[in-house]
C-alpha cells in the first residue's frame, strides 16, 4: 500500500513537470509506464521523487525521452545518472563507488537487464524448439571490471536460471574475446558480457552472443530485439532478487583453454627464442590483467606491467579514458617502455577487445600507431608469414580472404590484393566478420560432411576452408580491433597482443624495426592516411541533431569539398551493395563521398556513443624512399583541411 501511493504522488508530480517546467512528452509517458508497472523499488521510487522534488527537468529528460535500445549489439548506455541522486550515490564522493544503478528507461540499471535477460531467454528457447534441441538453453555470462558489472552478471544468470536454463558465469572479471570463445567451448546457446567498452566511467552494457561466438547478426538480432521489445515491465519484480544456487561458476580449465587459444595465434613460436623482446603491458585497469598477460607468459614473453593500471578499477583513475588508442592513456606505460629501452608497450581497454601499441623509433623515443596501420603491419605480415610458411600458395588465391570494415583504411585493400588475396569489406562492427567466419565455416562443414570444425588445428582448418569455401587470413578494423583467427568470434586484444609480439620479434631478429617495416609497406602499396573527424551531441536534443545530419546527407548529398567536386557518392541505406561472395550488404545509414582529388570519407552515427563519426581516406603515389617524408606531410596537411570542411559542413547540417 505505502508504494503504491509513492506511485500515485510520483504520477501526480510527473504531470505537473511535464505542464510546467519542461520534462518532455516521451519522457512523461515513459515515468508514467514504469510508475504504473508496481516493479519499482523503494529505492528507485525515492531517487525518482528527489529528482521530481527538485523539478530537474533535464536530468529526468535524459533518463526516461526514450527506452535504452537493445540494439543489434546489445544495449549500452549510462548507467550513473549525471546527476545521480543521494540514495543511488551512497558514499561515492568518498569511496568511488556508487550504491545503485541510475533508475530510467533509458538506463543500464536492474530493470533494463532483466527485461533483456528475459527476452534474450524467450528467443532462445524458441529457437530450440523450432531447432528439436531437448535441453535447456545454456546461457554464459562475463564481465569487465565497471560500476555493478558483477551484480549485472549475477542478475542475469539469476533470470536465466529462474526461467528454467543452464546459466554459467565466471568467478570474476572476464574478457570480451574469452566470451567469445567460452561460447563456443561449452556449446551454449548464446551468451553475454557486461561490458560498455572504452566508454567513460559512468556507462555499462549488456553485449550479445549467438552459438557461434559471435556478435548477433540477422534473423538473430531482430528476434531477440522483438522479444525484448515484447517483454512487459509488469513482473519485472518477481526476478530482482539474485539466486545462484543453480548457477554454475565456471573453473580455471576455461581460463587455460583460453589462454592455449591466444598462444595458438602466433604460427611461429619459435621466433622467441631468436631474440630479447623487450616490451611494456599495460590493462588500463581492465581484465588485459588476466587475459593478455598468462597467454604472453605462455609464449615464454615477460612484459614489464605499469603496475598503477594493473589493478582493477571502476573508476580508470590514472587516466582520462581507458581508451588505449589515447596517447594520455598511454602515457604511464611510454614512460616505462623508454626507461627500460624497450622495443614496444602494449595496452588493451578494459574488456580487453581492443589493442593500442607504440614503437620504438630511431631515436629511442616511443612512436604511438594508429589502429590502421597496426592492422596493415599484421596484415602483411600475416599473409607473407602464411605464403612462407606454405599454408597458402605463393600467388594467393580467391579462397583466402582478409575481411575488415569498409570504414577501415584501404592500404589493407591494397596489401591483399598485391598478395593475390580476396577483400571482403563489411559493416562497420565485427559481427559482421564474425558472421562472415561462421558463413565460410557451414560451407567448408556442409560440402567435406565434416561435423566437428572446433577439433581441427589451425592449419588442418586452413587446408579445409581452402578446400570447401575461403581461408580467413586475417581482419580487422580502424578501431584498434583486431582477429588472426577464427577460433574466437570476435575482436580479440589478447591474440593481438601475441601476435603483435611475434612481428616485433621476427623483425628484431633480422635486424629491422617496425617502422622500417611500415615504410616498406608503403613503398609497395603507396602511401595511405586515415584521419577521424566526430561531432559529439548528448541527451534527446544530441540524438536529434545527428538524425538530422545523417537524413540530409540522404536528401541533399554534398556536391563539393575545396573546390574537388565529388564524383561518387554511395548511400548503403538505399543502395543494392554485393560483397565479393555475392552477399548483399545489409541497408545502413552509412555513405561514402568519394572526392575528383582521389581523397574520400565516410559517414555514419556511432551504434555505441552519442556522436556522428566522419572516416577520412588519402592516397597518394610513392615512387622512392626519399620522397616519403615529403609525401606523408603533403597528404597530412590536405586530410587536416578536408576534415576541418566536412566537420563545418555537418555543424551546419545539424541545425538546419
Amino acid at each position: 500500500m505505502y508504494l503504491a501511493l509513492m506511485n500515485q504522488d510520483l504520477i501526480a508530480k510527473v504531470a505537473s513537470l511535464e505542464e510546467n517546467g519542461g520534462l518532455l512528452p516521451s519522457a512523461a509517458k515513459n515515468m508514467k509506464t514504469w510508475l504504473e508497472g508496481g516493479f519499482l523499488s523503494e529505492t528507485s521510487l525515492s531517487s525518482l521523487g528527489e529528482l521530481l522534488d527538485a523539478g530537474n527537468a533535464d536530468e529526468l529528460n535524459n533518463r526516461f525521452y526514450r527506452e535504452i535500445a537493445f540494439g543489434t549489439g546489445g544495449m549500452r548506455g549510462r548507467t550513473i545518472g549525471l546527476t545521480a541522486t543521494s540514495l543511488e550515490k551512497g558514499d561515492m564522493d568518498t569511496s568511488g563507488s556508487p550504491a545503485n544503478p541510475g533508475v530510467g528507461s533509458n538506463m543500464l540499471n536492474e530493470y533494463t537487464v532483466v527485461r533483456a535477460t528475459l527476452g534474450l531467454f524467450a528467443y532462445a528457447k524458441a529457437y530450440h524448439d523450432r531447432e528439436g534441441i531437448a535441453t535447456p538453453p545454456k546461457f554464459v555470462i562475463a564481465h569487465d571490471v565497471r560500476h555493478f558489472s558483477r551484480f549485472f552478471c549475477e542478475l542475469a544468470a539469476s533470470v536465466w536460471a529462474k526461467k528454467g536454463g543452464e546459466a554459467f558465469i565466471y568467478e570474476g572479471p572476464r574478457s570480451t574475446p574469452q566470451l567469445s570463445f567460452s561460447v563456443r567451448h561449452l556449446g551454449a546457446t548464446c551468451g553475454v558480457v557486461i561490458t560498455a567498452s572504452h566508454n567513460p566511467p559512468h556507462d555499462n552494457g549488456f553485449k550479445a552472443y549467438f552459438s557461434d561466438g559471435g556478435q548477433m547478426v540477422p534473423p538473430n538480432d531482430t528476434g531477440v530485439i522483438d522479444q525484448v521489445n515484447a517483454t512487459p515491465f509488469v513482473g519485472l519484480q518477481d526476478y530482482i532478487g539474485i539466486d545462484l544456487s543453480k548457477v554454475t561458476v565456471l573453473g580455471a580449465e576455461l581460463d587455460e583453454a583460453y589462454a592455449q587459444c591466444v598462444a595458438n595465434c602466433v604460427i611461429d613460436q619459435d621466433v622467441f627464442k631468436k631474440t630479447d623482446l623487450r616490451a611494456v603491458f599495460t590493462p588500463i585497469h581492465g581484465t588485459g590483467a588476466v587475459a593478455t598477460l598468462p597467454a604472453l607468459k605462455k609464449l615464454g614473453l615477460d612484459p614489464l606491467v605499469v603496475p598503477e593500471q594493473f589493478e582493477f578499477d571502476s573508476n580508470f583513475p590514472t587516466v582520462k579514458s581507458p581508451n588505449p588508442e589515447n596517447s594520455e592513456a598511454l602515457a604511464m606505460a611510454t614512460k616505462l617502455a623508454e626507461e627500460n629501452d624497450c622495443d614496444l608497450l602494449m595496452a588493451t581497454d578494459p574488456d580487453a577487445d581492443r589493442m593500442g601499441v607504440a614503437v620504438k623509433g630511431a631515436d629511442g623515443k616511443m612512436v604511438l600507431l594508429t589502429g590502421n596501420q597496426i592492422g596493415s603491419i599484421m596484415a602483411e605480415y600475416r599473409i607473407s608469414k602464411l605464403k612462407e610458411m606454405s599454408w597458402i600458395p605463393e600467388e594467393g588465391g580467391q579462397n583466402c580472404a582478409l575481411v575488415k570494415t569498409f570504414v577501415t583504411s584501404p592500404l589493407q585493400d591494397a596489401i591483399a590484393t598485391n598478395h593475390g588475396i580476396k577483400v571482403v569489406n563489411t559493416l562497420t562492427g565485427f559481427k559482421w566478420i564474425g558472421e562472415k567466419l561462421r558463413i565460410y565455416q557451414d560451407e567448408a562443414c556442409e560440402k567435406s560432411g565434416l561435423s566437428d570444425y572446433d577439433s581441427l588445428s589451425l592449419k588442418e582448418r586452413a587446408d579445409l576452408l581452402q578446400k570447401y569455401s575461403t581461408f580467413y587470413v586475417f581482419g580487422g578494423e580502424e578501431s584498434y580491433g583486431y582477429l588472426p583467427n577464427d577460433t574466437v568470434r570476435d575482436k580479440d586484444a589478447n591474440a593481438a597482443c601475441a601476435l603483435f609480439c611475434e612481428i616485433a620479434a621476427s623483425l628484431k631478429a633480422k635486424g629491422s624495426s617496425m617502422l622500417e617495416y611500415l615504410d616498406a609497406i608503403y613503398l609497395k602499396n603507396g602511401y595511405f592516411l586515415e584521419g577521424l573527424g566526430q561531432l559529439v551531441y548528448e541527451g534527446a536534443a544530441g540524438a536529434a541533431k545527428i538524425a538530422r545530419i545523417l537524413e540530409t546527407y540522404r536528401s541533399t548529398p554534398p556536391t563539393e569539398f575545396l573546390g574537388s567536386a565529388v564524383s561518387k557518392f554511395t548511400d548503403f541505406g538505399v543502395e543494392t551493395v554485393l560483397d565479393p561472395d555475392g552477399k548483399e550488404i545489409p541497408k545502413q545509414d552509412l555513405y561514402f563521398v568519394e572526392l575528383e582529388s582521389g581523397y574520400r570519407y565516410a559517414v555514419r552515427g556511432s551504434g555505441t556513443e552519442p556522436k556522428i563519426k566522419f572516416y577520412l581516406f588519402g592516397k597518394e603515389g610513392v615512387s622512392g624512399a626519399d620522397e616519403l617524408g615529403a609525401i606523408k606531410s603533403k597528404t597530412k596537411a590536405s586530410l587536416d583541411e578536408l576534415k576541418e570542411a566536412i566537420l563545418a559542413d555537418a555543424g551546419k547540417r545539424a541545425e538546419s
